[in-house]
């Protein structure tokens, strides 16, 4: 068991170090982002929403066709890939970069790794729970693709990327000021409240 664990860590360790050499001419860039993510500033929340609503609102104007506007995503993402190292290297320079930041920087990595493999592993539990119980896979995957459609009915297409874009880019600061344990603890208590009652009923 311990060497299984002493394993996993070298692995996570070393897909950390190739993941930080990949983006070492974004990293100062992903600093700043990191930054703005977290809310480090009580000012940040806003620009970041006042941020996407802008660009949503330039798509809902501009009203591009999927083929332009994947096109022109994948032609600012090319220009970015080219442009931000040199760019980043030139603004913020290689000397300035301190112990401290090179540690947030890991710590980035790390957890984007750890991400990665949670979404692998989510994949791997519905591989699994398709092959030792199909129909539980084939009830929960239908009823939730079924829910999703419905909502996709009901909202506007490009609302509801807005607010699926807007929540996972709160999504850090709520989480790293309490927001979402708050409430979730109070869902929790709550949920426990309801079962003790039925169990009241039942005795």
């Amino acid at each position: 068991m311990a060497e299984s664990d002493n394993k996993s860590a070298n692995v996570l360790a070393q897909e950390t170090a190739q993941l930080e050499e990949q983006l070492q001419g974004w990293r100062e860039v992903i600093l700043a982002g990191d930054r703005v993510l977290r809310w480090e500033k009580p000012w940040f929340p806003g620009a970041l929403i006042g941020a996407i609503t802008v660009v949503f609102l330039l798509i809902y104007y501009l009203d591009p066709s999927v083929l332009t506007g994947l096109s022109c995503t994948v032609m600012l993402l090319c220009l970015a890939d080219y442009f931000v190292p040199t760019l980043a290297l030139k603004v913020f320079g290689s000397n300035k970069w301190t112990t401290e930041q090179q540690q947030r920087f890991h710590e980035i990595c790390n957890n984007l790794v750890k991400s990665e493999r949670r979404v692998i592993g989510w994949w791997k539990r519905l591989c699994s729970l398709k092959e030792e119980k199909p129909k539980v896979y084939f009830a929960s995957v239908i009823s939730g693709l079924l829910a999703v459609a419905w909502i996709g009915q009901q909202v506007h297409n490009l609302f509801l990327t807005y607010l699926i874009v807007s929540f996972l880019l709160l999504l850090p600061g709520l989480n790293q000021h309490g927001v979402i344990s708050k409430y979730a603890a109070m869902a929790k208590r709550e949920i426990n409240k309801l079962l003790k009652q039925k169990e009241k009923k039942t005795q």
